[in-house]
């Protein structure tokens, strides 16, 4: 019966494994990143669960008669904050999909 020691060991290392998960997904929910655009004119402050903790507008930026510009610059900032974040999240929990192949576990 040595296949069963073997899978009691895999079933310890799986729920192991997803503690740690568990506890690198509430880390990523303090960790923050920062996007900015218009050379930091524009800054938003996302956390690691994709949600937008600030955004910050110097003031020189704000022109009445161009808030277009200034749309554009919030939306380049927070996509630039987004795309952070996503690399945030593969850098964190890449480390537990190495070396298996999961496809759509993320």
């Amino acid at each position: 019966m040595r296949g069963m020691g073997n899978m009691q060991n895999m079933m310890k290392k799986m729920q192991k494994m997803q503690k740690q998960m568990e506890k690198a997904q509430e880390e990523l929910a303090e960790k923050t990143v920062e996007g900015t655009a218009g050379g930091g004119m524009v800054t938003v402050v996302a956390n690691g669960h994709k949600q937008i903790l600030e955004v910050r507008i110097e003031e020189e930026v704000v022109d009445p008669e161009d808030i277009e510009m200034l749309q554009d610059l919030v939306l380049a900032a927070t996509n630039d904050a987004l795309k952070k974040v996503d690399e945030l999240v593969a850098s964190t929990m890449g480390q537990f999909t190495k070396g298996m192949n999961l496809p759509g576990l993320f």
